[in-house]
């Protein structure tokens, strides 16, 4: 599964960040009179309403989609690493009031805090960012904070505390470090879920505003024209977005395993 991941993962990639040197296509230019063509000669995947070609729109929407999510979901695994390995670490109090902050935020329905904070914060791909990270942590919160309790009472990290080290030192030194395997697996699981909820925001209006486009506001141009059969419009976005998240959690499955000892095979010396 990791490899069939970061295979597809690769695909994504070089389609989107390196296709756009050999395909050239002019986004911001709106040109009516060849809106909704067909695929054919000069447009491979045909073009929108707008008359723009709808493959130079799926590369540069690729990237910004994968740009977006990347980076929503490093921050998110950041936000929740933190706040899990000092809640598991220092537990008492600090743990309770902590994972109860992330109880009572779990019980929000994600989508109306997302609606709230698109309507606050201007859309761009930088607020979108950190929009999807606010409202993304919680998971990993919970599941660092799982390891940190196990952690804190191994020898190894009570010796610190021992020897004089502070509580800083034993979090950043070795509760953090050796949860890295959950927070890597945690951290390809965000960014497919940043990348599913950017393509939501962009479906309901609320994601980047043209001449920018993403995977989310190709489907909603598309979906206004569904009665008039121009799938071009519809199905490359779609399934593009169906490819990435597929690759990001093939990875985090796979690293799942590979980095759990019990699921390794070794081969016979």
């Amino acid at each position: 599964m990791l490899v069939t991941g970061l295979a597809l993962l690769v695909a994504i990639a070089l389609f989107c960040f390196a296709g756009p040197l050999l395909y050239h296509s002019n986004l911001a230019a709106v040109n009516l009179a060849i809106g909704n063509r067909p695929p054919g000669p000069g447009h491979p995947l045909g073009t929108d309403f707008y008359g723009v070609d709808v493959l130079g729109a799926l590369m540069a929407g690729g990237r910004l989609s994968l740009e977006v999510g990347v980076a929503a979901g490093l921050l998110a695994a950041l936000i929740g690493s933190v706040w899990g390995a000092v809640a598991g670490y220092l537990g008492g109090v600090v743990d309770a009031v902590l994972m109860r902050i992330v109880d009572a935020a779990i019980a929000f329905p994600t989508i109306v805090v997302l609606l709230l904070l698109t309507a606050i914060y201007t859309p761009s791909p930088g607020g979108l960012v950190v929009v999807i990270a606010v409202t993304s942590w919680l998971s990993t919160a919970r599941l660092v904070r799982g390891a940190a309790l196990t952690l804190r009472s191994r020898e190894y990290v009570q010796a610190v505390t021992m020897m004089g080290g502070g509580k800083v030192r034993a979090i950043a030194r070795h509760i953090a470090p050796n949860s890295l395997g959950v927070i890597i697996v945690s951290v390809s699981l965000q960014i497919a879920d940043a990348i599913l909820v950017l393509a939501t925001l962009s479906y309901l209006g609320l994601g980047v505003q043209r001449p920018s486009v993403d995977w989310g506001n190709m489907l909603a141009s598309g979906i206004l024209e569904i009665y008039q059969d121009y799938w071009w419009e519809i199905y490359p976005a779609g399934t593009a977005i169906i490819l990435a998240v597929v690759a990001f959690n093939l990875i985090g499955d796979g690293l799942s395993d590979w980095l759990d000892p019990g699921q390794r095979i070794r081969s016979p010396r």
